[in-house]
């Protein structure tokens, strides 16, 4: 379910001068529960989770998939360590994460040809590490309350 609001909320539209700080909400309710839930969540469900993206957004097929699945292996590898971080620094690796990842989609995006039009292609890297520690705090909450383990 969280997925399918993560998908609402990056549908949703904005004003033209907000569109480009729109969060990555989908990133970063894979991080979420990748971190949570390791042994449930993991590269295969970002993989699909990056197909649908992919079809929502009408990317090139597999761009946000490649960008998903890098996102979901480095926090398998490091989800002991992240888990044990306080929430602020959690958001700081999760924007450096984040940042490395639109870097790669810059470089499929040139090599189409579409290269970005203003410094704010960089902008949901922040939006999301500031919104990081809510919905870490929603979705623990809303974990517990229906005993996912």
């Amino acid at each position: 379910m969280s997925f399918l609001i993560a998908y609402m909320l990056m549908a949703m539209p904005l004003p033209a001068w907000a569109a480009n700080w729109r969060p990555a909400w989908v990133a970063i309710v894979l991080i979420y529960w990748c971190l949570a839930l390791p042994e449930r969540v993991g590269v295969g469900i970002a993989w699909v989770a990056g197909m649908f993206l992919d079809v929502q957004q009408g990317t090139l097929f597999g761009q946000n998939a490649i960008v998903l699945i890098i996102i979901a292996f480095v926090i398998l590898k490091l989800h002991k360590r992240i888990r044990v971080y306080p929430l602020a620094q959690q958001a700081l690796i999760i924007c450096g994460l984040l940042l490395i990842t639109q870097l790669l989609t810059l470089w499929i995006r040139a090599m189409m040809g579409f290269p970005p039009q203003h410094w704010t292609y960089w902008m949901p890297a922040f939006t999301s590490m500031v919104l990081w520690p809510w919905l870490f705090i929603i979705l623990r909450d809303v974990r517990r309350t229906f005993r996912v383990y």
